[in-house]
């Protein structure tokens, strides 16, 4: 909405809950925007409401201005409000919202949530407010109901003493989950990219620029350090702040789009300089092994547990795709961590596949995004067969389907059903790495069981029943690549 006012305009931005990532993502993502941030006490809670939010913000709305709704979104130019008026639109259920009665062009008058007839619209939290001195009177005199409704008590106000022209926008609302849904795939962009959906992480695009989200500020402030170690490999960071950074976007393609057998050979030669290996003294190595069993063996316990309590699952030994299967903490008892846990020390990514390469043909290169943040706290050294293992699970499992429900999986009491497509690029991939793996003298099967420990534990990260799939499919590759006999 921002990029549809002149470039001239100031955004009086009324601040509650997480208030401060609100300023954070406006700061960096909009720079050249003059911004107002005023900070709205109590925002929830005995005495809250919309209206005492826009009290707050009085002393900088001394003139005519716009009331824009944060849940709000339109595709139509904004109407200057060098006259009052209301925006609406056309939809069939109008019951959940606040509803104008019309006449003309005209607002006629203002109902509550709840009555629907034949002439009204839903008011679409979207307002120019000429007459200012009025509508801020109203507020004041209102009081505990004006901080009840809103900026329609002093709406309701002007339209008593003036006429209130009624606008038709085309509406998306962005205020419950069902109607955020319809308006995310009415904005989605035909080549943005595949990204999976996390609780605490987001991404976003605006225009040139890559945001990138975390509600954990350690995450943030490690993955911007990591970035020294990774120069000349990732994009380079401008700007940050706690809880997120930017930086320019890529140009190029995500490599599962442009992925062919001579681009992933190639990309395997850029590896060989990008997976550095760094010496340790006998400490430093013992250090690192004792690293790596938390981060394999703790996190593997911690995270299954995890999985189990959200999703109200249990150890069991259900078919998966008609195969017999025992418990999965009977199959954990047999790997032998040690092994596991004798990594290769150096540089890594952390969060390595297609997804987040990018490919530009035009400068011949390969670009890596969303580095991990840290191999269990270390921000310098992390297991390269991590990096491996993470390479063949984006292989297996493509997220390119996944984001596009190329996958199913049901869960009864005695039995899981996997089903997943798969490309035949990936497949053809999937070889030559192995292969690869091999022929540089690496333990394939160290990489298979990796692999296998990753979808279990990215299992309770993700969204149900994608969730689901990763937990099945992790245990059954898991008890295939140990050869479990039971």
């Amino acid at each position: 909405m921002i990029e549809q006012f002149p470039g001239d305009c100031e955004f009086v931005i009324a601040l509650g809950h997480k208030g401060n990532l609100v300023r954070e993502y406006l700061e960096l993502a909009h720079p050249d925007r003059q911004f107002i941030f005023q900070h709205v006490v109590p925002f929830e809670g005995k005495g809250s409401g919309l209206g005492l939010s826009l009290l707050f913000c009085e002393k900088y709305l001394q003139q005519p201005f716009i009331f824009l709704s944060c849940d709000t979104l339109v595709k139509e130019q904004i109407i200057v409000p060098d006259h009052n008026w209301m925006g609406y639109s056309q939809i069939e259920n109008v019951s959940d919202y606040r509803t104008l009665e019309l006449e003309s062009d005209y607002v006629n008058q203002i109902c509550e949530k709840g009555i629907n007839n034949d002439n009204q619209r839903p008011y679409i939290g979207l307002s120019g407010i000429h007459d200012y001195q009025l509508f801020w009177k109203a507020m004041h005199s209102g009081k505990a109901t004006a901080i009840r409704q809103g900026e329609v008590y002093g709406l309701r106000k002007i339209l008593s003493k003036t006429k209130v022209s009624a606008y038709r926008y085309t509406w998306f609302d962005t205020g419950n989950p069902k109607a955020l849904a319809i308006t995310r795939e009415a904005y989605r962009q035909v080549d943005e990219p595949n990204i999976l959906e996390k609780e605490n992480e987001s991404i976003w695009f605006v225009r040139d620029k890559v945001i990138k989200f975390s509600d954990n500020k350690k995450f943030i402030a490690n993955r911007i350090a990591r970035a020294k170690e990774l120069l000349g490999f990732i994009p380079n960071i401008q700007e940050s702040r706690e809880n997120m950074y930017g930086y320019q976007r890529v140009e190029g393609k995500v490599l599962s789009e442009a992925i062919t057998v001579s681009l992933f050979d190639k990309l395997l030669s850029q590896c060989s300089i990008f997976w550095k290996l760094r010496p340790l003294n006998g400490n430093e190595e013992l250090a690192f092994k004792n690293l790596c069993m938390d981060f394999y063996k703790d996190k593997t316990y911690k995270r299954i547990d995890l999985f189990y309590k959200k999703f109200d699952k249990k150890d069991g030994t259900e078919l998966i795709n008609e195969e017999e299967m025992p418990l999965l903490s009977d199959v954990l008892k047999t790997i032998d961590w040690d092994w596991i846990s004798n990594g290769l020390p150096g540089r890594f990514h952390g969060d390595f596949h297609f997804e987040n390469i990018i490919w530009s043909k035009r400068e011949d290169k390969f670009t890596f995004l969303d580095w991990r943040q840290d191999f269990g706290g270390d921000l310098k050294n992390g297991d390269i067969y991590y990096d491996f293992a993470k390479l063949l699970h984006g292989l297996i499992v493509s997220h390119e389907l996944i984001a596009r429900d190329k996958y199913t999986v049901t869960w009864d009491e005695n039995k899981i059903a996997l089903n997943l497509h798969r490309k035949q690029i990936l497949i053809d991939c999937e070889n030559i790495f192995n292969q690869w793996i091999k022929s540089n003298g690496y333990d394939l099967k160290k990489v298979r069981v990796l692999t296998a420990l990753i979808y279990l534990n990215i299992a309770p990260l993700h969204h149900y029943p994608y969730s689901m799939f990763l937990y099945g499919f992790g245990k059954r590759m898991l008890v295939h690549e140990l050869k479990y006999n039971f």
